[in-house]
C-alpha cells in the first residue's frame, strides 16, 4: 500500500516535496508566490534539497524488491546495467521523470548532496533547510584565506577584488558618511533617498554604492539593479522600473537603482527616471565626475540629494592601502607581524613578500587621490617581482627567495604623477579660473604652478594663449599697453612651435602678466556702454547727421555729413558733438546705470 501511495504522488519542481494529483495544482500556486517574496539575493543558493530516500527498504535491494514484486519485469542486474550506462550523467543531472511522474530513483538520490557510502538507508527529513551565507561574508570568508598569489593572478583587478562591504572599511569620505552624520544614520536605518554621488575618479562613489547593496542584501529590505550609463539603454531602465513595480506590488520590496556614469543619459534619458523618483518607485543612485549642475536634469537634481564625495587624503590613502598589504598578505619592511608571520601562514613553497614602507607612501602620493590608481599600482609592482627570473633560484636553506617591493619598483610602475584633468570637464575650468585670479593678484608663483597643471594634464596650449590675450587687455589694458603685444606674440609663438617648446613661452607671458600693473577702467568702461544700450528704453537715437557718410547726391541733399569738421584740417581744437543728443555729457569711466 505504501508502493502504491509513494508511486501515485506527484513531486513538486520548486520545493521538492510530494503531493496527491488532487492536490498538487492549488499548492504550485502557493508555493510559487512564496518563493517569489523571498530574495534571491540575501542568501548564496547551496543547491536543492537531497531528496528523500524511502525508510521501509535498505537502498541497494530498493530496485530488485520492486522488480520482483510485479512478475514480467527485468531483473535487478539489467535494470542496473541500463543504469550504469549513464552513471556519469546521473552525477551532473538528476532523472527529469521522476519531476513528472513522481517516482524516484534510489541511485540519484544522493546526486546533488555530499557523498555518502549507500550501505544502509538514509532518512532525510523535508522541513530542514541548509544554512546560507550572505554574498560580503562568503566574499569576505574566500579573500581571508586565498593566499597572495591567487589574489594577485586573478584576472580581477585589485581595487575590484578588494572592494569593502561595510562602512567601517570605507575611508576619507567622513564629511559625507562618517559617525554622526545625517546620510550615515539613513544608511543604517535603511531610510535610503534618491542620491547623486559626485567627485573625481577612485573618490569612492561606487564602492559607497556597493555598501548600499551589501546593507541591503543582508537585511533583504531592498532589491538593488546596477546599470551603467556608458551600455544600457532607456529600454533597459524601462524593464528595470517594470520589474521594480511588481516588487513594489506583489512582494512589498522597494527597488535600488544604481546607475553609474549617469552624465552619460542625455536629458530625455534622464526624463525616464522622474515619476518614478517621485512616487517612489525605484531610489536612484547615480555616481558621476561631472558637475551635476550642468549634466543632470534639473527637474531630476531636485528630487535627488546630491553628495559630494572629495578627492581622497595622503592619510586615507595609507589606510587603503594597508588594509590591501593585510588582506594580500604582505608584510611591510620594519614592522612586526600581528599575528603570525607570513612564513607559516601560507605554504612554505610560495616565496615572502615584502614591500617598504616608502613604497607605500610613494603610491599614496603619486595616486593623486584615486585609490583604484593606488591599488592597481601595488598590484602591478607586486605581480612584476613575483615574475622575476631570480624567483626560481632557492636560498641555502631550501626556502624561495623573498620578495622585496621598493620604491623604486613603484616609480617604475607609475612612471610619473597621476595628474586628474578633464579638458572638457569641471576641472578644466576650475584651474584655468585659478591662473586667471593668480595673474590678476599678482602672484607669479601660483601662476606658474596653475600653468603647469594645465599643460602637464594635456591641456591645449592655444587654447591657455587665448586665455592671456584676453588677461591682457581685461585686467593689465592702458596700465601696460605692451602687455597685449606680449600676449599676442606668445600665442603666435605656440601656434608655430607646439608643445613641448611652447610651455616656455607661456610661463614667460604668464609671469610677465602677473608681475605688470593692473587696470580694469576700460573693461569696465565697455561694460558700461553695453549697460547703457541694453537699459535704453525706447528705439535707439539715431546717428547725427554730420557724422553719417554720405557717398552719394542723394545723401547729400539730404544733409548727411553736413557741418562735418575734419579734425585734421583744423590747427586748433574742435568743437564737435560726437554722441547722439541724449547722450551728450555721458562719460562711460565714471558712468552708472543710474545716471540715465
Amino acid at each position: 500500500m505504501a508502493d502504491e501511495t509513494f508511486s501515485n504522488s506527484v513531486q513538486c519542481p520548486v520545493c521538492f516535496k510530494d503531493f496527491t494529483p488532487g492536490t498538487i495544482n492549488g499548492h504550485l500556486d502557493t508555493c510559487l508566490l512564496s518563493s517569489a517574496a523571498d530574495s534571491p539575493s540575501t542568501a548564496v543558493e547551496t543547491g536543492p534539497p537531497v531528496k528523500k530516500v524511502r525508510v521501509s527498504e535498505p537502498v541497494n535491494d530498493s530496485v530488485s524488491s520492486s522488480s520482483s514484486a510485479m512478475p514480467g519485469t527485468q531483473s535487478s542486474s539489467s535494470v542496473f546495467s541500463l543504469f550504469q550506462a549513464n552513471k556519469g550523467k546521473l552525477d551532473v543531472q538528476p532523472d527529469r521523470s521522476s519531476v513528472f511522474s513522481g517516482k524516484r530513483s534510489p541511485v540519484s538520490a544522493f546526486s546533488k548532496g555530499t557523498k555518502r557510502v549507500l550501505t544502509e538507508a538514509v532518512s532525510v527529513p523535508t522541513g530542514i533547510e541548509t544554512p546560507s551565507v550572505s554574498n560580503s561574508e562568503a566574499e569576505k570568508n574566500i579573500n581571508n584565506h586565498l593566499p597572495a598569489r591567487t589574489l594577485l593572478s586573478s584576472n580581477k583587478p585589485l581595487a575590484e577584488a578588494l572592494r569593502p562591504n561595510t562602512l567601517e572599511d570605507y575611508f576619507g569620505q567622513n564629511k559625507v558618511v562618517g559617525q554622526q552624520t545625517l546620510i550615515r544614520s539613513l544608511l543604517e536605518s535603511q531610510e535610503i533617498p534618491s542620491l547623486i554621488l559626485w567627485g573625481p575618479p577612485g573618490c569612492g562613489k561606487t564602492t559607497l554604492a556597493h555598501i548600499i547593496a551589501s546593507m541591503s542584501k543582508k537585511k533583504g529590505s531592498a532589491r538593488f539593479v546596477t546599470l551603467s550609463a556608458t551600455s544600457a539603454s532607456t529600454n533597459d531602465v524601462r524593464e528595470v522600473i517594470k520589474q521594480a513595480q511588481n516588487e513594489l506590488r506583489l512582494c512589498k520590496r522597494k527597488t535600488i537603482l544604481f546607475i553609474d556614469e549617469i552624465h552619460r543619459f542625455n536629458k530625455s534619458q534622464q526624463d525616464t527616471f522622474l515619476p518614478h523618483v517621485e512616487c517612489g518607485t525605484v531610489t536612484l543612485i547615480g555616481a558621476t565626475t561631472e558637475n551635476p549642475s550642468f549634466q543632470v536634469n534639473a527637474a531630476l537634481l531636485s528630487r535627488c540629494r546630491v553628495l559630494v564625495l572629495e578627492k581622497l587624503s595622503v592619510e586615507a590613502m595609507g589606510s587603503i592601502l594597508n588594509r590591501a598589504v593585510a588582506a594580500l598578505g604582505i608584510q611591510v619592511q620594519g614592522q612586526h607581524p600581528t599575528n603570525s608571520s607570513y612564513r607559516e601562514q601560507t605554504d612554505s613553497s610560495e616565496p615572502a613578500i615584502y614591500i617598504e614602507q616608502k613604497a607605500l607612501d610613494t603610491i599614496a602620493y603619486l595616486c593623486d587621490g584615486d585609490a583604484r590608481t593606488g591599488l592597481n599600482s601595488l598590484q602591478l609592482a607586486v605581480q612584476a617581482q613575483m615574475k622575476s627570473p631570480r624567483l626560481n633560484q632557492s636560498t641555502q636553506h631550501g626556502f624561495p627567495q623573498e620578495i622585496v617591493v621598493t620604491e623604486e619598483h613603484i616609480k617604475e610602475g607609475l612612471q610619473r604623477s597621476h595628474i586628474l584633468y578633464d579638458k572638457a570637464g569641471e576641472e578644466h575650468y576650475n584651474c584655468i579660473s585659478a591662473l586667471h585670479k593668480s595673474m590678476r593678484g599678482s602672484h607669479e608663483n601660483a601662476s606658474l604652478y596653475w600653468l603647469g597643471r594645465m599643460l602637464e594634464g594635456g591641456e591645449d596650449p592655444l587654447y591657455v594663449a587665448r586665455r592671456l590675450v584676453r588677461f591682457a587687455s581685461e585686467d593689465v589694458g592702458l596700465a601696460d599697453p605692451s602687455a597685449l603685444t606680449q600676449a599676442v606674440s606668445a600665442f603666435q609663438a605656440c601656434h608655430f612651435i607646439g608643445m613641448p617648446e611652447c610651455e616656455v613661452i607661456l610661463a614667460q607671458c604668464a609671469v610677465y602678466l602677473a608681475r605688470a600693473p593692473k587696470s580694469i577702467e576700460i573693461y569696465k568702461a565697455y561694460g558700461n556702454v553695453k549697460a547703457c544700450l541694453r537699459n535704453h528704453k525706447g528705439p535707439l537715437p539715431p546717428v547725427p547727421l554730420h557724422l553719417r557718410n554720405a557717398p552719394t547726391r542723394l545723401m547729400k541733399q539730404l544733409g548727411y555729413a553736413k557741418g562735418y569738421k575734419y579734425n585734421p584740417e583744423c590747427s586748433g581744437p574742435v568743437e564737435q558733438e560726437y554722441l547722439p543728443e541724449e547722450l551728450r555729457g555721458a562719460d562711460f569711466f565714471t558712468w552708472t546705470p543710474s545716471d540715465r
